[in-house]
C-alpha cells in the first residue's frame, strides 16, 4: 500500500473501477475518512484524468445507505424490514435454500444474474466466476445481453475469442468514425480510454478528424468535426452501403492478407446494400455514405468504432461485424493508428483463462432463446420465472445487479420476483431487485479491497499494467466479495447428494481460499512480460508497456487454424433478413437511451455531488415533434410503447432527430410508493418500463434502442 504522510492527512493511490477506464486515483485520507480524491498524475493511462464518478467513489464508500453486513427481509412488500444476521447464519440460511431448491426441482431451477460491476471486480473475475461454473444451471444471465453481446459473439465467431476485440488506436489515428458511441460520457466502453477529451483534442491537434453519426447530438457529437443523424437501428444499412463502396463500387477489387477467409461472400452480401437505399432507411444522404467511405480508405490510418447505440439495437451482431469489415478491408485492422489488439501483462484470451465462447449450446425452456458464452438472453428471466414446467427458475441469485431498472419489461420482472420460493442477492444496496430477495450479503467496496483489472488491460488503447492494494484495510465483521462467494460455493455444495469426486472438490477447495491477490501473483508469473506483483507494488501508479503494436496477426490469432472468418455463417444468414426489411414508413416516434458522465447505470444517485444541479431523468424531444402533438416544452407527457407507459416530464431539445425521443438508462427508483434513493427529485422513471424482451438482436442482445413509442400530453 502506497502512503505518504502529511499535515492534512495521508496520501494513498487509489483506482476507480466504476467505469471501463480504470482511472488511478490520489486520495487524501485520516483514519478512516476521506478528506480527498484527485487524478493520479504518475498515472501511464489516465494521466491524471478523474471524472465526476471518480470523485464520488469516497460517497459509496461513505454511504450511511450502503449494507456493510448480511441482512434478512421480514414481511413483504413496501412494510418489509431489514434485520441484521451473522455472517455464519447467513451463509447457512443461503446455502441451505438453494441447495433445497435444486435437489427437489433440478439444477435449472436455480437461476443466477451478474450486473455490470462484477467484471469491475477482480474477487468476482476471480472468484465469483467459480462459484457460477459449480452450479450446473443452464438458467445463467448477465447484464451482458443488455449491452456488449454482439461484439463478443462476433469476436468469437470472426477472430476464435469473444474477447479478442480490436481497440481503435485513438492516439495515433488520423480519422476516427464513431457511431453510437459517447466516450465524453461513458470514458469509453469497449475502448478503456480515460481522458477522452484531451485524445480528442490531440486528434484535432495532429490534423486527424472524428466523425460522429447518431440520432442524438451527444457530448462526443458536439466535439466532433462532423455529426450527421442517423434513425435508430438503421445502422447496419449504413455500414453495409460503406462496404458496397469499399467493394462493388471501388475501382480496384478488394484485397485482404492470406489469413483471411470468405471475402467473396462478403462482396456478394454488400451487392445490392447501396448508398441510395441506405438514404431511405437512415436518412443519411446517399452522398455523405459514400465520402465516408472514401475517406476511410485514403486515411492512411482510420478507424470505425461503434458502441452500445449499434450493440443494444436490433441488428447489434450484423453491425459489429460490418465495423470488422470495414476496418478489414480498409486495411485499419493490426495496424497503427486503426484497430488493434492488446499485449497485456495477463493475457485473459491467449492463456485461456477467459474461455473462447460458443453459441447455441442449448436454448431457453420457454422461448427457445438460444444461449452464447454460456448465458441465456435475460429477456427471457421473466417469463422462466413465471411459467410452470420443468426448469421453471424457482430460486434466484443475484450479483451486484438491478435488473428490474437494467432489462426489458422491468416493472413485470419486478412482478413476478415475490413469487420464487427464494432469492438472494450479493450487494452493497437495497435496490429496486434486492428489496425481493431473503438474503442480502454485502461484500467490501472498491476503496477496501484489492484490484487488478482483468478485463479492462484487454480492451486499453495503452498497454499498461497497476496493482492497486485496498486503501483500507476491511473491518473485522466486513467480508470480500470473494469470501462471500467461497462460503456460497462450499456450503451449498456439500448440502447436495450429488457431489463432484474427491478430487475435484479438493481442487475447487484450494482455488476458491486462494486469495485474489496470490492469483494475480501466479498469472503474472505465467506472462512474458517480465512484470511481476513485486514490481507492481513498488510502482503502484501502475507500469507502462508502451502503445498498441500492430503486426500480431495471424500469429496471435485464437482460432484454430490462425483463420480470420470475414463470413461467419450466423451473419451471412442474419445479413439475408436485414435485406428483406421493407423501408420505414408512418411518423411513429423511436425511443433511445442515454447516459450522463454523472451517473452509473442505476447506482449511484445516492451521491449529492452527482445528483445536484439539473434534473437529468427528463424525455427529450425534439421541437418539431412536440409542436404536431401540441406538447409545451416542461409538460407531463405519457409514454407508451407495446408493453408499457410511464409519465415523465419532456425537454425540448434540437439535439434530438426529429422523429427520436430519448430517455436516460439506470432510472426508475420509486416503486410501490418505496423510494430507492434519497431524494425523489432524481427518482425518474425506467426506461426498461417501456422496452420490450421480444425485440432482440440475433445474438440474444436487447434492442433497447429504436423501440416504437407514442407520446401524448398528461
Amino acid at each position: 500500500m502506497s502512503t505518504q504522510s502529511s499535515p492534512q492527512g495521508e496520501k494513498r493511490i487509489g483506482v476507480c473501477n466504476l467505469c471501463e477506464a480504470i482511472c488511478g486515483l490520489e486520495l487524501t485520507i485520516e483514519g478512516r475518512d476521506v478528506l480527498s480524491v484527485r487524478g493520479n498524475r504518475a498515472d501511464p493511462l489516465s494521466r491524471g484524468h478523474i471524472c465526476p464518478k471518480g470523485v464520488a467513489i469516497a460517497d459509496v464508500y461513505a454511504d450511511p445507505d450502503r449494507l456493510r453486513r448480511p441482512v434478512r427481509r421480514v414481511g413483504e412488500g413496501p412494510d418489509a424490514q431489514w434485520l441484521e444476521i451473522g455472517w455464519d447464519e447467513a451463509f447457512d440460511l443461503v446455502a441451505t435454500r438453494l441447495a433445497r431448491v435444486i435437489e427437489e426441482h433440478g439444477d435449472d431451477a436455480l437461476g443466477v444474474y451478474l450486473g455490470n460491476p462484477n467484471a469491475h471486480s477482480l474477487g468476482s473475475m476471480t472468484h465469483g466466476t467459480a462459484m457460477f461454473k459449480s452450479f450446473r444451471t443452464k438458467n445463467r444471465y448477465s447484464a451482458t445481453s443488455v449491452d456488449q453481446l454482439p461484439h463478443q459473439l462476433v469476436a468469437h465467431l470472426m477472430f476464435g475469442h469473444q474477447l479478442f476485440l480490436p481497440i481503435p488506436d485513438i492516439d495515433r489515428t488520423s480519422w476516427f468514425l464513431v457511431i453510437g458511441a459517447n466516450p465524453m460520457a461513458s470514458n469509453g466502453s469497449l475502448m478503456t480510454v480515460p481522458d477522452f477529451p484531451q485524445r480528442a483534442r490531440d486528434l484535432k491537434a495532429r490534423g486527424g478528424r472524428m466523425v460522429v453519426l447518431d440520432p442524438r447530438r451527444t457530448e462526443t457529437a458536439r466535439i466532433a468535426d462532423e455529426h450527421h443523424f442517423v434513425r435508430p437501428g438503421t445502422d447496419a444499412w449504413v455500414l453495409m452501403a460503406m462496404l458496397h463502396v469499399l467493394t462493388v463500387e471501388a475501382d480496384d477489387a478488394p484485397t485482404v492478407a492470406a489469413y483471411v477467409d470468405g471475402l467473396a461472400t462478403v462482396v456478394d452480401l454488400v451487392a445490392d446494400f447501396t448508398p441510395e437505399r441506405a438514404e431511405a432507411m437512415s436518412g443519411l444522404p446517399a452522398g455523405e455514405i459514400r465520402r465516408l467511405a472514401h475517406e476511410l480508405a485514403a486515411a492512411g490510418a482510420g478507424v470505425v468504432y461503434s458502441r452500445i447505440g449499434v450493440s443494444a439495437g436490433p441488428w447489434g451482431t450484423v453491425c459489429q461485424w460490418a465495423v470488422n469489415c470495414l476496418n478489414i478491408l480498409s486495411g485499419n485492422l493490426d495496424r497503427v493508428g486503426g484497430a488493434m489488439f492488446t499485449t497485456p501483462a495477463i493475457d485473459a484470451v491467449g492463456t485461456g483463462l477467459i474461455g473462447r465462447g460458443h453459441h447455441d449450446a442449448w436454448r431457453s425452456r420457454v422461448r427457445g432463446l438460444p444461449e452464447t458464452a454460456g448465458e441465456l438472453p435475460v429477456s427471457a428471466l421473466r417469463e422462466e420465472i413465471e411459467t410452470p414446467g420443468d426448469g421453471q427458475v424457482r430460486a434466484l441469485l443475484t450479483v451486484a445487479g438491478n435488473p428490474v431498472l437494467s432489462t426489458p419489461d422491468g416493472s413485470r420482472l419486478d412482478g413476478v420476483l415475490p413469487g420464487l420460493d427464494f432469492m438472494a442477492a450479493v450487494d452493497i444496496y437495497v435496490n429496486e431487485t434486492t428489496r425481493h430477495a431473503d438474503v442480502i450479503l454485502p461484500p467490501t467496496t472498491a476503496l477496501e479491497r484489492d484490484h487488478y483489472d482483468l478485463v479492462f488491460h484487454l480492451l486499453a488503447v495503452r498497454n499498461t499494467a497497476r496493482f492497486t492494494p485496498g486503501v483500507f484495510e476491511k473491518e473485522d465483521d466486513q467480508r470480500h466479495d470473494w469470501q462471500i462467494f467461497r462460503e456460497i460455493t462450499l456450503r451449498t455444495t456439500a448440502r447436495l447428494s450429488r457431489r463432484a469426486p474427491l478430487k475435484k472438490r479438493v481442487i475447487q477447495r484450494a482455488r476458491l481460499t486462494a486469495s485474489p491477490t496470490f492469483l494475480i501473483g501466479q498469472l503474472l508469473r505465467r506472462g512474458t512480460s517480465g512484470v511481476t506483483l513485486k514490481k507492481l507494488r513498488a510502482r503502484p501508479a501502475g507500469i507502462d508497456l508502451g502503445p498498441l503494436r500492430g503486426g500480431q496477426l495471424p500469429g496471435r490469432l485464437p482460432s484454430k487454424g490462425r483463420r480470420l472468418d470475414l463470413a461467419p455463417a450466423l451473419v451471412v444468414q442474419d445479413v439475408a433478413r436485414l435485406a428483406a426489411m421493407p423501408t420505414p414508413v408512418g411518423d411513429e416516434l423511436l425511443l433511445i437511451g442515454r447516459r450522463h458522465q454523472q451517473d452509473c447505470n442505476s447506482w449511484m444517485h445516492n451521491s449529492a455531488r452527482l445528483t445536484k444541479g439539473r434534473p437529468r431523468h427528463q424525455l427529450l424531444m425534439n421541437p418539431a415533434d412536440l409542436a404536431d402533438r401540441e406538447i409545451v416544452d416542461g409538460a407531463r407527457v405519457r409514454v407508451t410503447s407495446r408493453i408499457g407507459s410511464v409519465e415523465v416530464e419532456v425537454a425540448a431539445s434540437e439535439d434530438l432527430m426529429p422523429g427520436v425521443v430519448s430517455l436516460p438508462h439506470g432510472y426508475g427508483h420509486a416503486r410501490d410508493g418505496v423510494l430507492m434513493t434519497r431524494s425523489r427529485e432524481v427518482a425518474g422513471v425506467s426506461v426498461n418500463d417501456l422496452t420490450d424482451p421480444e425485440l432482440l438482436d440475433v445474438s440474444g442482445n436487447a434492442a433497447l434502442n429504436g423501440v416504437p413509442v407514442a407520446v401524448t400530453a398528461c
